[in-house]
């Protein structure tokens, strides 16, 4: 538990620097908007199927069947308040709910996955889901410290398919950024080692120029000074 909250606060740190900026880096927006009455719905009958289930065995689902009201003004409120986006640097999740009694105030989270530590996007819907055409989206971090019950799951988005495709989109394109500025890179290294090379070349050159002029003056001097040299024999 103690590695997930490092890492957590890792991922936060790491993301402080574009919190100034964070709302001119938004690059997609997903909506839940045109889900919210298929959302309400959807959380209604589960709430309705589990307390016909209390009834039977305890009779606890009267409680739960008064309590239908409240739940649903805590569903809008939840649904009305999500926030999912797509930054360069990370996927970031926001919500606002009531506490399961709203007179006590709620409760904020905010979440942020770092896109090299995104494994995969999981678009789910289940046969209760699909009645209301309710979709879930599970976000499988690729860490091995993690535990699969950390993944962030986030249900009643609109065109979560939509939202797939563009984080994917995205990822490649950081791929190519990538490749290209380390092709960039490899081509300056080596550009300046062939330049390197060269003025070394051009050193060795000069300087075996240089000794063979050298040679050359000492040779024509010594031409001409041997026939004096021979007189005075």
């Amino acid at each position: 538990m103690e590695e997930v909250v490092e890492i957590e606060s890792l991922e936060k740190s790491l993301l402080e620097d574009n919190d100034g900026n964070e709302e001119e880096s938004v690059l997609y927006e997903a909506s839940f908007k045109e889900m919210e009455e298929n959302f309400v719905k959807y959380q209604t009958v589960q709430w309705v199927l589990y307390s016909l289930l209390l009834i039977l065995a305890w009779g606890i689902g009267l409680l739960m069947l008064l309590y239908i009201p409240i739940r649903r003004f805590i569903l809008r409120k939840d649904i009305r308040s999500r926030s999912l986006y797509l930054t360069p640097n990370a996927i970031v999740y926001k919500v606002t709910r009531p506490v399961p009694f709203p007179c006590f105030g709620v409760l904020h989270k905010e979440k942020h996955v770092l896109l090299h530590s995104v494994a995969d996007i999981v678009v789910e819907q289940g046969y209760l889901q699909s009645l209301f055409g309710v979709y879930s989206v599970r976000i499988e971090n690729v860490g091995v410290r993690r535990p699969p019950s950390d993944d962030v799951k986030i249900l009643g988005i609109a065109n979560p398919n939509d939202f797939r495709k563009v984080f994917y989109c995205l990822i490649k394109l950081c791929v190519c950024a990538h490749v290209s500025f380390i092709s960039s890179f490899t081509l300056k290294c080596f550009q300046a080692v062939m330049m390197r090379l060269s003025n070394i070349r051009n050193e060795i050159v000069s300087r075996q120029s240089s000794t063979l002029e050298d040679s050359s003056h000492w040779m024509v001097e010594t031409i001409q000074t041997f026939p004096l040299f021979c007189w005075y024999l």
